[in-house]
């Protein structure tokens, strides 16, 4: 009988002996579906996940429903999953979306931001300097009420509109959403343009800023098929968080070229067989992407659901 492929073990000298796998499939990943996914179906994606191992799943986004309707139901979602929701991180675009945050007792947040100008106004109808303004009270009352408060700045690799973006502006962006009290920024290739020379760059000139890699995340989108090479640079450079999504999904609704997120069971995968730990159980994230893309009524891209399906899979040594 032939045996089910396994990645083999084969450490990197060098490497962080242990990555944290912030799952954002629940938020970023359904955030840009044009099908309206029953609140039941999120609901069971959250459990799924939290089941599998990850222990940090972005569930939803307190955005106005006129930008993203299908996140309309994020209170309703956080309702139903009750005490477990509460430890769940949020996005909150404003004050208002901390309002609701904090009626329903949750206690991690994240604000998202840019560091282009075009790209800020056409996400958050402000200018780049404007963001930051709106962003202080929503950080200031979030860290005063208790909370924790995780910042994103978003085409830290290129913009569409824009081209390249200098890694200095990325990094004086990125200095201003830590500088208001986040405890962590997550750097995105909102394009998927980055490359991994490009992030050993970026990750060297935030060090050299004074911001470690123990304060950044990663956030890689594979439009060019980059994004695990990207980890790969990422993982050299000493950052040891990566926002990944199951089975791929998402995309971002104000930016057309922007495919799907990193997925999961790919960074899984590679990691597993870089021995470095994840806690993650890759055939459960496996059997639940396979499962949300029967919701969504189209296979995953991710190439590592596509190889496996939903077969029992332990990952281990040869």
């Amino acid at each position: 009988m032939n045996q089910r492929p396994l990645p083999m073990v084969v450490p990197e000298p060098g490497l962080p002996e242990r990555v944290t796998i912030y799952e954002v499939g629940a938020r970023d990943g359904l955030q840009n579906e044009s099908a309206t996914i029953p609140v039941e179906v999120k609901e069971e994606l959250v459990r799924r996940l939290l089941a599998a191992g990850l222990t940090t799943v972005e569930a939803t986004s307190f955005v106005h429903p006129r930008w993203v309707p299908q996140l309309a139901d994020a209170a309703e979602l956080m309702t139903r999953l009750g005490d477990l929701g509460t430890h769940l991180p949020v996005l909150v675009p404003n004050e208002r979306g901390l309002d609701r945050a904090l009626e329903l007792g949750l206690r991690h947040v994240a604000v998202f931001g840019s560091a282009t100008e075009t790209f800020a106004q056409r996400n958050l109808n402000r200018s780049y300097d404007e963001q930051f303004a709106m962003f202080e009270p929503t950080v200031t009352r979030a860290l005063d009420a208790g909370l924790d408060v995780r910042a994103y700045v978003s085409m830290c690799f290129g913009d569409p509109w824009e081209g390249a973006v200098p890694i200095d502006q990325v990094v004086a962006a990125g200095r201003r959403l830590l500088d208001l009290g986040a405890s962590e920024l997550s750097l995105g290739d909102t394009i998927g343009t980055g490359t991994p020379g490009h992030v050993t760059a970026l990750v060297r000139a935030f060090g050299d800023a004074g911001v470690g890699p123990d304060r950044l995340a990663l956030h890689f989108h594979d439009t060019y098929g980059q994004a695990l090479g990207n980890v790969q640079a990422g993982l050299r450079a000493g950052v040891t968080t990566y926002d990944a999504s199951a089975g791929g999904l998402g995309g971002c609704p104000y930016a057309k070229s922007a495919t799907g997120n990193l997925a999961t069971e790919d960074l899984v995968w590679m990691l597993t067989g870089l021995g470095i730990e994840h806690g993650v159980d890759l055939d459960a994230v496996v059997a639940t992407s396979t499962w949300v893309a029967g919701h969504l009524g189209r296979p995953s891209p991710s190439a590592v659901v596509r190889a496996l399906g939903t077969p029992r899979l332990t990952p281990g040594r040869r």
